[in-house]
């Protein structure tokens, strides 16, 4: 059981749930930087190869030490499968889609994640009362939707294929996030990640060698393995175990509608390095959205001492 807190607010969640948003601003900047030198399929690989020798060592160690308990190679199998699907889609997405826009889409799976959680845990269903947590939820999703429809181009065929990808990867992220808190509930996260991160890399080496050209690789200038190594250090080693511990705390609903604002974060930065532009609707919607996030972090209290 976790020690009483003096604030409603879970500090620790809080802040990892911020450290998440900053990884993932950053990661759709370098995963479209990438679609130059490599097809989406190496690129899995490559990114997901370096974020699972990140965490290698630290898994080592909690064998030997006996901090691992056996059954944690069973238990990540049932977040590892969603897992494969969604990279396999999200990275294919950013080869038809600029990322600001990319990550919008993705954030449909807030949607899919309060409605799974809330009818999984009962521990959240005290949020149904709180109409912060409504309101957040409307204005983040309302956010969404206004900057996709204010989108000049979201009816040509290119948008229409990414867009396509980008829900499919939405969905696999849901399942990910629940799989996830149901299956590693108590394992640590850093422990519960690392052995993700082995059947991830070796499920996306088997479809990189089924679909890619992984000889690619071979001639990347230093700068794009610069990149390689920066996005899959921010946004998938340090960015999925901070999600995971704060998921761990306060439940997947009130962080994934958080991370709702890190497409304006991501827009913020693909402004300057690759140009995106948002029309000036898109930029009342993305506020829109800011202020849902807000009232998300806000909707907290009502979720009382966490127990794990």
């Amino acid at each position: 059981m976790i020690p009483p807190r003096s604030s409603r607010i879970d500090p620790a969640a809080t802040l990892a749930t911020l450290g998440a948003l900053v990884c993932w601003s950053v990661a759709p900047i370098f995963i479209k930087l990438l679609t130059g030198p490599v097809d989406s399929w190496t690129q899995n690989l490559l990114r997901y190869g370096v974020a699972c020798l990140f965490w290698l060592p630290f898994l080592a160690w909690s064998i030997r030490t006996g901090r691992f308990h056996r059954r944690i190679w069973l238990l990540a199998l049932a977040p590892a499968i969603p897992n494969i699907v969604l990279q396999a889609f999200w990275a294919a997405a950013f080869y038809y889609v600029d990322p600001a826009f990319m990550d919008l889409m993705v954030k449909s799976s807030v949607v899919w994640i309060a409605a799974l959680s809330l009818f999984l845990f009962p521990q959240e269903r005290a949020l149904i009362r709180s109409r912060r947590f409504w309101a957040g939820m409307a204005l983040g999703v309302t956010g969404v939707v206004g900057v996709i429809l204010c989108d000049p181009k979201f009816q040509t065929p290119r948008i229409t294929v990414g867009t396509a990808m980008a829900l499919a990867a939405s969905f696999g992220w849901a399942l990910y996030a629940l799989s996830v808190r149901i299956a590693l509930r108590h394992v640590d996260s850093r422990v519960g990640f690392s052995v993700i991160s082995l059947y991830t890399t070796a499920g996306l080496a088997l479809l990189a060698a089924l679909f890619g050209n992984v000889s690619e690789c071979v001639g990347m200038p230093l700068k794009a393995w610069i990149w390689v190594i920066v996005s899959a250090i921010l946004g998938i080693a340090l960015s999925h175990v901070l999600f995971y511990s704060a998921i761990k705390r306060i439940g997947a609903t009130i962080p994934s509608l958080v991370l709702l604002a890190t497409p304006v974060c991501v827009l913020a930065l693909s402004s300057i390095i690759i140009g995106e532009a948002f029309a000036p609707g898109q930029i009342v919607f993305g506020l829109v959205l800011l202020g849902g996030a807000a009232l998300a972090i806000w909707a907290q209290e009502h979720l009382g001492r966490r127990r794990i």
